[in-house]
């Protein structure tokens, strides 16, 4: 990991395709060429973020990246080790994932999920209030998996009884989750108020307003904030956001190099951000 000491370096904890690929796939050579992709696009090393699906499916997915990893070839982005979104989510707030594929959080549906793959699972994002969730927090946490929360619908207190069983992390505030408000300020208000709590953030200036990423920036402690680029197949190809055919926004098709000059403008440590606090959450 001596490699990523200069802090030039970006890296993307949450992305699941750019060009023509993305990580729904049981082909290694998708992921590796997705690793030469992001290279060109300025990303030193990167997680691919398995989208929620059937058990069998998902495996079948991180499979792939797992045999991927093992051939992973020079000049290409380093593939770091799986983002696993799902499928313990919201189905209320389960944005462009598959609702049928979310099941409820169970300790025995995460070990048929994991078998085999602990040693390379970095981040599984989990929604905190579905009931059995914090045990599966405290399970994952156990076997040194970083728990994020997201695609949630949790209050403030259902956030803060997520991080004390274990989670550490909250993908793309705002996005997928409660909405903040004034009387309840729910898991966006948390991640943003919370000292310890990591937050990703989508800068592409369209997932969040660029008033809100300035707010972020304003109120959050720089060391906790992480600039994602939750993108999907055609990333680099189509601009600003991709969105399903019914018009919802299903991912962003911009890469983290494109994202810098947004978190700039917001007053943001836009390498701080892309760099070494993705490295810190890692602990690399």
């Amino acid at each position: 990991m001596l490699l990523f000491h200069m802090p030039e370096n970006l890296i993307d904890l949450h992305t699941h395709g750019i060009g023509k690929y993305d990580t729904k796939t049981e082909n290694p050579d998708d992921i590796l060429r997705m690793a030469m992709l992001y290279a060109k696009a300025g990303t030193a090393a990167f997680l691919p973020t398995i989208y929620s699906g059937t058990i069998p499916q998902m495996r079948a997915n991180m499979a792939a990246v797992s045999v991927a990893m093992g051939m992973q070839r020079a000049g290409a982005s380093m593939i770091l080790g799986l983002h696993l979104e799902g499928p313990f989510l919201n189905p209320a707030r389960c944005g462009a994932q598959d609702k049928k594929s979310l099941i409820k959080p169970a300790i025995s549906h995460l070990e048929k999920l994991i078998e085999g793959y602990e040693g390379i699972i970095k981040i599984v994002t989990i929604a905190p209030e579905m009931p059995g969730a914090l045990k599966v927090i405290e399970r994952a946490v156990s076997l040194g998996i970083k728990v994020n929360m997201g695609h949630s619908d949790a209050t403030c207190g259902q956030a803060l009884s997520g991080k004390k069983a274990g989670a550490t992390g909250i993908s793309h505030i705002f996005n997928a989750m409660r909405p903040f408000h004034h009387r309840e300020p729910g898991i966006a208000g948390f991640g943003l108020i919370d000292e310890d709590v990591f937050i990703e953030v989508i800068a592409d200036g369209i997932h969040l307003d660029p008033k809100t990423l300035r707010l972020i920036f304003k109120i959050k402690r720089a060391d906790r904030i992480i600039i994602v680029s939750d993108s999907i197949k055609g990333a680099g190809i189509k601009k600003g956001v991709i969105r399903t055919s019914a018009g919802a926004i299903a991912g962003s098709a911009v890469t983290l190099s494109d994202a810098l000059k947004n978190v700039e403008n917001a007053g943001g440590d836009a390498l701080k951000s892309a760099s070494e606090n993705p490295l810190n959450y890692l602990n690399l």
